[in-house]
């Protein structure tokens, strides 16, 4: 039994060795320069992935990011410039890729839309501030001596009970 268990664990432990290294592979790019390498950086930081849509095209796993980040190096390598690259990938899969997108009708929303919240709160808060406070109603001296009656029988039923909570402690 201690046989098979430990033919199992070297079966899995070999599975293992061999294919999580493939798993994890690194993309690696042959730079000209340091500005061409940061050139690249900057672009894979900017452009922003179309199928994770949360992650840029250098944070992404997907396999369009991968060939997003060989386009660009191929682009940068052929002597392209950054807005050139960019305007490449705008025209290959939209505006989405970028993170600023121009105004545009198709995009106008997205850069009124929050100013537009903004003025209808602060419009609701203009209006329920010029509303004012109501008035404070005042008591008639019946209603006052009622109240009163109510407080001072509230305040002995309290007394009462803390009295017979004392007296079944002490016994």
């Amino acid at each position: 039994m201690k046989h098979w268990i430990a033919v199992v664990a070297l079966s899995i432990a070999g599975w293992l060795s061999v294919s999580l290294p493939a798993q994890a592979a690194i993309d690696v790019y042959e730079f000209k320069s340091p500005e061409q390498e940061v050139a690249f950086q900057d672009l894979t930081a900017t452009l922003r992935c179309p199928k994770c849509q949360n992650n840029n095209i250098a944070d992404s796993n997907a396999e369009l990011a991968k060939d997003m980040r060989q386009k660009v190096f191929e682009l940068l390598n052929q002597g392209k410039s950054k807005q050139e690259i960019i305007d490449y990938m705008i025209a290959r899969y939209g505006n989405f890729v970028t993170y600023n997108p121009p105004i545009m009708p198709s995009t106008l929303i997205l850069w009124l839309g929050p100013l537009c919240f903004l003025l209808i709160g602060a419009c609701v808060l203009v209006y329920r501030s010029r509303r004012g406070v109501t008035g404070t109603k005042t008591i008639d001296a019946e209603e006052s001596a009622r109240l009163n009656a109510l407080l001072e029988e509230i305040g002995q039923q309290a007394d009462k009970n803390d009295q017979a909570g004392e007296s079944k402690v002490k016994k």
